[in-house]
């Protein structure tokens, strides 16, 4: 039996695994940068289906994988989540090897900002005023590097965005999240398999022909894809949301010290507009942890 310590304890680790994979994902990404971004977007989506499947079948969940695939609207809803998730994996990958991790880690620093305008603009949704003085300091941020850097940071805006409205869809589909990542992939797979026997046959492909090692890591994209997304459902149903909402920052943090790392161009509007999105980190998450503390919140018990 789990008392609320083991709970919360286990809640915690699973979070950490999560987003310590999240934050680290540059590095495989470097790994397989030999790879055309294309092809390792297929082997991500190849390998994701036979792994999920057998997640599936230790939980005991492919009766929501059935439910999903027979129902009409479910199946539309997640086909088109399905095609926003690829493109943000692939503006993701072509990121990391084109040696732009900041602009990657900026992306999921902001992300939590657009979910809230997409919550006011959409859902008829009301900012405290700490999270409307988040938005605001964020907003600066991407100015400044805009008007320094002399181009839009589109790669961040991508994929904050497109991971946006890929969270807005899923919420309007009652499925867990192994089983819904497990059908959006075989939704992809498709496709993913007929660009990998094409590429095969014009002699292009790496999988298999780059070496022993290299076609391991690219089987490894199952795994690496799955494995955080089980791990975060599993913590969402032991932890409030509050303690994920700080949690999700570290992530992107992981992934600015991996741009470190591989000694990307870290120029003075770079520094600047990352000094007011860690602001507007801090403002965000003081907002959360008052709101926290007025109305405990514990996250919804949803199966993984």
């Amino acid at each position: 039996m789990h008392t609320p310590s083991t709970e919360t304890r286990d809640g915690v680790i699973a979070a950490l695994v999560a987003y310590l994979i999240w934050g680290f994902l540059p590095i495989y990404f470097k790994t397989v940068g030999s790879v055309d971004p294309l092809e390792v977007l297929t082997q991500r989506v190849i390998w994701a289906v036979p792994f999920g499947a057998l997640i599936l079948a230790a939980r005991s969940q492919w009766p929501e994988v059935k439910r999903a695939l027979t129902h009409r609207a479910m199946l539309g809803w997640l086909s088109l989540s399905a095609l926003f998730i690829a493109t943000n994996w692939f503006i993701y990958i072509w990121a990391i090897q084109d040696e732009r991790i900041f602009e990657t880690s900026l992306g999921y620093y902001i992300n939590p900002l657009t979910n809230m305008l997409v919550g006011v603009v959409f859902l008829g949704e009301r900012l405290r005023r700490f999270q409307l003085l988040a938005v605001v300091l964020a907003a600066i941020g991407v100015l400044v590097l805009t008007i320094s850097g002399g181009q839009v940071p589109w790669i961040a805006l991508a994929l904050a965005l497109t991971f946006t409205v890929y969270a807005v869809i899923r919420k309007k589909v009652v499925i867990g999240g192994m089983p819904g990542l497990f059908v959006e992939t075989v939704l992809l797979a498709p496709a993913a398999v007929a660009w990998f026997f094409w590429i095969m046959l014009s002699g292009d492909a790496m999988f298999g022909s780059g070496g022993a090692a290299l076609t391991f890591w690219l089987v490894m994209a199952g795994p690496i894809t799955a494995l955080p997304l089980l791990c975060f459902a599993l913590a969402a149903r032991r932890l409030p949301l509050t303690t994920i909402g700080f949690m999700q920052f570290l992530a992107p943090t992981l992934q600015f010290g991996t741009g470190v790392y591989y000694g990307e161009m870290l120029t003075v509007a770079h520094l600047v507009c990352f000094g007011f999105i860690w602001t507007a980190v801090i403002v965000f998450s003081f907002d959360a942890f008052r709101a926290g503390r007025e109305k405990p919140l514990q996250a919804k018990p949803a199966e993984a």
